[in-house]
């Protein structure tokens, strides 16, 4: 892709409108360096030098998405608690919409908690209780994003299994966004066996597509293009889910993108160092999406996604990229 063709996507996304649809976390990040070994234990002690919170999950793909566009939205349980006070806040201080906020009052914000010391991820500690909607909350869901479809160009379902997304919710969100010519994208999770019938575009990692499709295979090619369980996985999500393409993100590897009648494509990686794997199918599913709103081929939007990803394992911490870091990108691979 040329340098002028990626400015002419990204000149058209800034004026995309996406909602993102799923489980919002709140991701802290504790800071420190290890001098010692505990006496109480053989675990290592970490002196605290800092601390930095970020919007997780459903909420990373809108601060990727957020990066490009101006009009991002979300929707997913927030509690009342001082985590879900402290997310509400970061969405609003990065002009993220959170539509019709979903939460009893009981309700504790899903928080992870990575330790990183000397650049390595010590431990990660989740506080969570997985809890899924009441008929009558899917309902005011649904009716919430049925309102907000004329003003939205792609919906995209982030889960991450922790009982926001049902098959009922999903069903009826996405019937109206089709019936409405709008772009539905997910980013599925193996633990919640949704139907994701009739999507725009589906995205797991290989492991998440192997189970999908019923495989069970620990081994793989070196070469994706001459792996034939991949190859097999891929045609049978597609066949199975009815998606007009099927996107898999394979690590180090890259990723393979899927289209019912095509040959597959494998798009090669374009990390240089891998520091944190936190949030890159996050921004996989978030550029993918915004670029085919924005215009792009769905193997354009693949390559851009693509730079994407590689761009924020570089980073520690759950990051995303900037419009000029995903240029760089683009301009030193030629």
């Amino acid at each position: 892709m040329t340098s002028q063709r990626l400015e002419e996507i990204l000149d058209a996304a800034k004026s995309r409108r996406l909602l993102v649809i799923g489980d919002l976390m709140l991701d802290e990040f504790v800071w420190g360096k290890v001098g010692r070994i505990s006496p109480e234990a053989p675990v290592p002690v970490v002196e605290v030098t800092g601390e930095s919170f970020y919007p997780g999950g459903a909420a990373n793909v809108a601060r990727n998405l957020r990066e490009f566009t101006e009009s991002v939205a979300v929707m997913g349980a927030v509690g009342q608690d001082p985590s879900g006070q402290r997310l509400h806040g970061l969405l609003t201080e990065q002009k993220i919409e959170l539509l019709n906020p979903v939460g009893s009052s009981d309700f504790r914000t899903i928080v992870k908690t990575r330790i990183i010391a000397r650049h390595q991820q010590v431990v990660r500690v989740d506080r969570e209780k997985v809890s899924a909607l009441g008929s009558a909350e899917v309902k005011r869901a649904a009716e919430a994003v049925r309102k907000k479809l004329a003003e939205i160009d792609a919906v995209i379902f982030e889960d991450y299994g922790k009982g926001f997304l049902s098959g009922e919710l999903v069903a009826e969100i996405a019937r109206d966004a089709k019936a409405a010519g709008k772009i539905a994208a997910a980013d599925p999770n193996p633990r919640n066996p949704i139907d994701w019938s009739g999507m725009t575009v589906i995205k797991p990692n290989r492991s998440e597509a192997f189970t999908a499709a019923g495989m069970s295979v620990t081994d793989w090619d070196d070469a994706p293009m001459t792996d034939a369980n991949l190859r097999r996985a891929g045609e049978s999500l597609i066949q199975k889910w009815k998606a007009k393409f099927v996107l898999v993100t394979l690590g180090e590897q890259g990723m393979m993108l899927f289209e019912a009648g095509e040959e597959p494509h494998h798009i090669p990686t374009k990390a240089r160092q891998v520091f944190d794997v936190s949030g890159a199918g996050d921004t996989a599913i978030a550029l993918f999406t915004l670029a085919l709103s924005a215009g792009a081929t769905a193997l354009e939007a693949a390559d851009i996604a693509n730079h994407g990803s590689a761009v924020v394992v570089g980073k520690l911490g759950t990051a995303t990229v900037s419009r000029e870091e995903l240029m760089t990108s683009f301009r030193n691979e030629s």
